[in-house]
């Protein structure tokens, strides 16, 4: 088995970093290459930053951001928002982005998957899943939350897994920016049905939260928005991570 990565997930919006909750309610962090900087010197896994305007304004991504945000990163870079062509995809890892994330452009043109796979390697293509609860059962939404798809998350992580897909990411928009603690019914409802690399974001509060998710899942990705943006009950903005120890007592030891 892979080694667990814990990954910090940074939101782009006008070209600012904000954190969501939700999917709503954005709020102003810092700029995003400050953050890199800090997160270079703390050692962090890897990296994914999402531009959460692309898609919804049906905009290309912003290269000059991606090529600035990899050449300041020392960390594996997973870049998502406004994918929607084996084009674009071969350009971002050009500017030395290690993973595209597509969302959208996976749900309206599933054989994207496999083109963009086949073009630059399934280790590199992820598939970001935002999911809502609907009734007793579980839907992936686009565009930021604000476009339902009809799909049940399980069903669609089949798919994408057969199209070639490298990995899935797991995002729950009920859980997002609560840092209550993640989805757990969800993750085992998708981890059960594919054999893929699973990342699972949204809700994380805690280490304790990371742990729980890794030893009781075997999540490869436990990836943190809020945990990671701010600090104490007020939330007031700190870039912070797990230092060296604390992450490998959290990996070993369990929560």
């Amino acid at each position: 088995m892979l080694r667990p990565r814990i990954i910090p997930c940074l939101l782009v919006k006008n070209g600012g970093l904000v954190k969501t909750v939700n999917f709503g309610h954005p709020k102003y962090v810092g700029d995003p290459i400050n953050a890199v900087k800090i997160f270079n010197e703390k050692e962090v896994d890897e990296l994914i930053v999402v531009d959460i305007d692309a898609s919804v304004q049906n905009r290309e991504p912003d290269y000059v951001m991606i090529k600035n945000l990899a050449t300041e990163c020392r960390m594996p870079l997973c870049y998502g928002g406004g994918v929607k062509s084996v084009d674009q995809v071969e350009r971002i890892i050009s500017l030395g982005v290690e993973k595209v994330a597509m969302s959208s452009a996976a749900v309206s043109n599933p054989v994207l998957i496999s083109m963009a796979a086949e073009l630059v390697g399934s280790q590199s293509i992820v598939v970001v899943m935002d999911v809502k609860k609907r009734g007793r059962g579980y839907e992936i939404w686009t565009h930021n939350a604000s476009k339902p798809t009809g799909l049940a998350p399980v069903d669609f992580a089949k798919q994408v897994e057969a199209l070639g897909a490298g990995e899935v990411v797991m995002n729950s928009v009920d859980h997002d920016g609560g840092m209550k603690g993640y989805d757990l019914e969800l993750v085992s409802e998708v981890r059960e049905a594919i054999r893929l690399p699973m990342t699972v974001l949204g809700g994380a509060g805690s280490l304790k939260d990371i742990a729980k998710l890794i030893h009781t899942f075997g999540i490869i990705g436990a990836a943190a928005g809020s945990l990671f943006v701010f600090k104490g009950v007020y939330r007031a903005v700190l870039i912070n991570y797990p230092s060296r120890a604390e992450k490998d007592a959290l990996i070993n030891k369990g929560p």
